[in-house]
């Protein structure tokens, strides 16, 4: 018979790498949970401490990464933290309205045109919008790479080990 709890915590992993890809789902959020259910509900026998904690340092990451990644492509590139933070608004309710496309032509615009009204020349505004919308397809990328990677070994540990 499958575990209940392995099934659970399998399908927390997997969301997560869709998640991943998703705007606004939380994908190092749901490998913590899923890592979390399998570890209390295994009674924290199954797979190591140290296997546990490795996995969850990578959430934590995949995490930061989803919160920060776009943030520091921004600044990369030469925004504001002001233009950050008014492009990250932008983008999420451009992305509630039109979806993924949304969220990239609010940042990239809304990006360029603040850069270009605080001074930039037309070239450091385009740099900076192009840095910010890269740095957040990147961080997408990054963020379904390391969700695949705790799933794996996840799978791993709980399969060969």
């Amino acid at each position: 018979m499958v575990d209940v709890v392995l099934v659970v915590a399998v399908a927390l992993l997997a969301g997560a790498i869709v998640g991943a890809a998703v705007p606004m789902v939380p994908s190092g959020l749901l490998s913590l949970a899923g890592l979390g259910v399998y570890w209390w509900g295994s009674g924290s026998a199954e797979i190591s401490a140290i296997t546990v904690a490795v996995l969850a340092v990578i959430a934590v990451v995949t995490a930061l990464v989803e919160f920060f990644g776009g943030s520091i492509a921004a600044r990369a590139g030469g925004a504001s933290w002001l233009t950050t933070a008014v492009a990250a608004v932008v983008g999420i309710v451009l992305m509630l309205v039109t979806g993924p496309v949304g969220l990239l032509a609010g940042l990239f615009g809304t990006v360029f045109v603040l850069e270009f009204v605080r001074g930039e020349e037309l070239e450091g505004s385009a740099r900076s919008a192009l840095y910010t919308t890269v740095g957040t397809l990147a961080s997408t990328a990054v963020q379904v790479l390391l969700t695949a990677t705790i799933l794996l070994g996840f799978l791993v540990a709980v399969f060969l080990l």
